[in-house]
């Protein structure tokens, strides 16, 4: 677990990508807590190791078959009920694979919110509609499906706000080939501004 308190009532569980908590999901942890909010990123991968990009095969291939939505869900679930108690607002921020597990969080009494980067395999969980405010990032390219379609499907839940950023798929992440800073800039500044108006 990557952890920094600020002793705030308000928690963000940060869940990473397949890579697993890398310098970006650092990044963007430090980035958050600077907020004042505290900030808990639990380890998906089952050890202290991260993948590299040049590793993405691998990297799907472990969390597909070690990891999996399912176990990863049960994870942050388990989480939710260890702190629920100790805070007033509890957020999830979730990036790629991430992000979809943040949906899947989505349903949860206890969750006040969540943000999901570029949150690819949300379209094969559509069957859900989120009880609490969620914010949406996706990028104008992604090669698997049509992200204009997603996003207007999405459009139809009530609670939902979906955004399209220029850029890949990873854009807001500095330590990427993909990052796209102007795009990267925007999402966080409404990020924080979701977060207040729902804190």
């Amino acid at each position: 677990m990557y952890n920094i308190q600020k002793d705030s009532d308000t928690a963000i569980i940060v869940v990473h990508e397949i890579y697993g908590i890398n310098q970006h999901i650092k990044f963007m942890c430090q980035s958050l807590s600077e907020y004042n909010f505290d900030v808990l990123c639990p380890n998906l991968l089952n050890g202290e190791m991260h993948f590299d990009y040049s590793q993405e095969e691998e990297a799907y291939s472990n969390f597909m078959k070690n990891v999996e939505f399912t176990n990863a869900l049960i994870t942050i679930k388990n989480l939710i009920t260890d702190i629920k108690d100790k805070y007033k607002k509890l957020f999830i921020v979730g990036f790629s694979a991430g992000a979809t597990i943040a949906w899947l969080c989505s349903q949860e009494q206890r969750v006040d919110g969540i943000i999901g980067y570029y949150g690819s395999r949300i379209r094969n969980f559509m069957n859900i509609s989120p009880r609490c405010p969620t914010l949406l990032f996706f990028p104008r390219e992604e090669p698997s499906f049509n992200v204009d379609e997603l996003i207007s499907a999405l459009d139809n839940k009530i609670k939902v706000e979906a955004y399209r950023f220029n850029g890949k798929h990873g854009f807001s992440d500095p330590f990427s080939a993909k990052y796209n800073e102007e795009s990267a800039k925007k999402a966080f500044s409404q990020m924080l501004i979701f977060l207040e108006n729902n804190s």
